[in-house]
């Protein structure tokens, strides 16, 4: 269900793109904006979009991490430290 939820977002996210940029580029083709202007205002969108995207991927881990926490769920790390204490006992 989570993967479901975030490939939605990315695809709505990927469609949102295109769309800006076929409008960009007609207001660009009408000489209603500059090819300079454009490009800067696509690029501070991209940029935008990729720190929003870090984010939220930071607050799914976060709430996985939660989630884990409360269910008492070891992690790889937890299993490796377990693993090294065995072994430097034996």
């Amino acid at each position: 269900m989570l993967k479901d939820i975030l490939y939605t977002g990315i695809g709505a996210a990927a469609l949102l793109k295109e769309k800006v940029e076929e409008e960009i580029k007609k207001l660009e083709e009408n000489g209603k904006i500059k090819t300079d202007d454009a490009k800067s205002f696509l690029e501070s969108i991209e940029k935008k979009g990729k720190e929003e995207e870090d984010k939220v991927k930071e607050k799914i881990k976060e709430a996985l991490r939660e989630v884990m926490d409360e269910l008492g769920i070891a992690t790889k790390g937890d299993i490796e430290k377990l693993k090294e204490d065995l072994a430097s006992k034996a």
